[in-house]
């Protein structure tokens, strides 16, 4: 498996904890996952541990200004 490779791209997802439902949900990003070469996994970094609600993976979009990522 090639760590070093997949580090340097860049992550290819941001990771969210998801508390509450529809236009009520609170989304909070936690950490970022990178795609394995292979499509068949994540490596995945926590800047914090949620106790609560969901854990939601989503594609990384490009950056708007004035927008979050």
């Amino acid at each position: 498996m090639k760590h070093d490779k997949t580090a340097r791209k860049g992550p290819s997802h941001n990771v969210y904890i998801v508390e509450g439902e529809g236009d009520d949900a609170f989304w909070t990003k936690i950490g970022s996952a990178w795609s394995h070469d292979d499509g068949d996994g994540f490596n995945v970094q926590l800047s914090a541990l949620p106790i609560a609600g969901r854990l939601v993976i989503r594609k990384r979009q490009p950056k708007q200004q004035g927008g979050r990522d």
